[in-house]
């Protein structure tokens, strides 16, 4: 757990308008369905989310450091500066045709299976839906079956 708070991870997806990539923190790992998931949570403001519900895919890569790099892809919109991906010194690549980066450790490819927007309503502490989403923007949730892995070695 400690290590997915300090290490991010960025999610990436590619429609026919380019790739786009956000850096996230929450998520999990498990199985649902009988299938190897991955569960992502995205602000409905974010200019990657379009890519995402577009291309029914993205990937996840995970690092060891760059943490300079991922605040950069995190903080700075896609919409606004088209060119982030390049500016951000991180190198875009492909692994079997999807989205990843040369400086990642490891690639999950992952297929959408179920998506929806949290509710504040469903929230239990009601305080804590304040606190996190003060601008009423909840979250939509995916959850992905893993269809493919990779290890990037150098």
């Amino acid at each position: 757990f400690r290590s997915r708070e300090k290490n991010w991870f960025l999610v990436t997806a590619t429609d026919n308008e380019g790739t786009n990539t956000l850096t996230a923190a929450w998520g999990a790992l498990g199985n649902v369905w009988e299938k190897k998931t991955a569960t992502i949570y995205i602000r409905p403001q974010r200019h990657t989310k379009k890519f995402i519900d577009n291309a029914g895919e993205f990937t996840l890569t995970f690092f060891d450091g760059y943490l300079k790099e991922m605040g950069y892809l995190g903080s700075t919109s896609g919409k606004d500066v088209p060119d982030k991906i390049e500016k951000s010194g991180l190198h875009l690549t492909t692994i079997d045709g999807r989205p990843t980066f040369e400086e990642g450790k490891l690639v999950l490819v992952c297929k959408t299976l179920y998506k929806d927007a949290l509710k504040p309503e469903n929230f239990i502490e009601r305080e804590f839906a304040e606190e996190t989403y003060p601008e009423k923007d909840y979250s939509v949730m995916y959850i992905a079956e893993i269809v493919d892995a990779y290890l990037i070695e150098k």
